[in-house]
């Protein structure tokens, strides 16, 4: 080796040398400064998004109990908090907390899987689609969850409620009340931001005194009854029809005056017999879909 080449040899290995004692150095630097600042400092633990939580679900042995968990889980994915996880609990979690079989549970998941709300990856779990679908018709054998699922997955804005005299055409529903309380309901696609439906919730004065105005920006008419208030519903008596966009509704749909829409009637009653809501909406015509499956047997 000659002499310009040792000489270039130190050179290099010097400039390695320094090389690594300036990291050392900044990391015991590093290390001295973190002990400084606060030896007693705290790890500041990382946020995580709630858990997807599922609503409970009284199970109706004279309907299939797959559509019945179908109709209940979709209601809760549609209408889960924007910040909740978007993976389901496992089957057997699902089976259990519905207390159906697995067998069960699976064809119900399929049923969302088919609607496009879920997809499911194997040795991964299952998973709500960020891009679900919110306006797939709902097929109807009588579960009230099924109407809570239909009208559940849109951001909701209370336009106003009051006491108010009953209307002459609700007096029928009511003949024991000298007024009801009246909450009015506009309903948004959450991805477009476009009106969808509006509402007019006419609710007896005793169970109206129960809600919190704030669970029907959360939550449909039907679910805050049943399940915050504690309503025990024995049916719903549904009547949809073609109808004109009066004045109000073209103003809050965005749609031209005397357009076609879809008015819709609910007449909601308790385990006692009585009419405990009416619920009269207007749907835009080209963002409703409504189905009814008749079962033979």
């Amino acid at each position: 080796m000659t002499e310009s080449q040792e000489r270039a040899g130190a050179d290099a290995r010097r400039a390695d040398g320094d090389a690594t004692t300036g990291t050392d150095a900044g990391a015991v630097a590093g290390a001295g400064a973190g002990a400084g600042a606060g030896a007693d400092a705290q790890t500041v633990p990382v946020p995580h998004p709630p858990a997807f939580a599922p609503d409970s679900l009284v199970l109706n042995r004279k309907l299939p109990l797959w559509y019945q968990v179908s109709q209940s889980l979709r209601a809760s994915v549609l209408g889960r908090p924007q910040d909740a996880s978007a993976r389901l609990p496992t089957e057997e979690q699902l089976a259990a907390h519905y207390g159906v079989s697995v067998l069960t549970m699976r064809q119900a998941l399929k049923e969302l899987e088919t609607e496009g709300l879920i997809s499911r990856h194997r040795r991964r779990g299952t998973f709500i689609e960020p891009r679900a679908r919110r306006v797939s018709p709902v097929r109807l054998l009588g579960s009230v969850d099924a109407i809570v699922a239909q009208q559940s997955g849109e951001a909701t804005t209370v336009l106003g409620h009051g006491p108010t005299a009953v209307p002459g055409d609700l007096a029928e529903f009511f003949p024991d009340c000298a007024e009801v309380t009246c909450y009015r309901r506009l309903r948004r696609d959450e991805e477009s931001d476009e009106p969808t439906n509006w509402a007019e919730n006419a609710v007896r004065p005793d169970i109206a005194a129960r809600i919190d105005v704030a669970d029907l920006e959360r939550w449909p008419m039907t679910k805050v009854l049943r399940d915050v208030v504690g309503v025990r519903i024995s049916r719903i008596t549904d009547t949809v029809e073609a109808r004109l966009a009066d004045p109000v509704t073209a103003e809050l749909l965005q749609v031209p005056l005397l357009s076609p829409i879809l008015h819709y009637t609910g007449v909601t009653y308790d385990a006692e017999g009585r009419v405990v809501d009416v619920a009269r909406i207007r749907y835009r015509g080209d963002r409703f879909s409504f189905s009814v499956t008749v079962e033979a047997h």
